[in-house]
């Protein structure tokens, strides 16, 4: 997908996970959405990225989707229009540059 960078990084560890996008220059908070949660079609105006600790969600971006599972991490270029939704429910950490 253009404008997105997909890692797995393997690291579920909250403390671990906040390091590792604080190293990439984010700043970083926790969140959390419950099952069946669902975010429209919206932009950033910076990068953002979200690693996922717990549970899955699925982010689109155009006509593509990828779902994410724990120690996935998503970066999107600033002003990337795209969308989420979770049907299990998810924990992540959010990065913003």
């Amino acid at each position: 997908m253009e404008g997105v960078k997909l890692t797995k990084t393997g690291i579920t560890d909250k403390e671990s996970a906040r390091e590792f996008l604080e190293r990439l220059g984010y700043s970083v908070y926790e969140w959390y959405d419950p099952p069946g949660t669902v975010y429209p079609t919206h932009t950033h105006p910076g990068a953002e990225a979200r690693l996922v600790l717990e549970g899955e969600v699925t982010i689109g971006v155009g006509d593509r989707e990828i779902t994410l599972k724990p120690g996935d991490l998503i970066e999107l270029e600033p002003e990337l229009p795209h969308r989420a939704r979770t049907e299990k429910g998810v924990r992540y950490l959010c990065g913003s540059k």
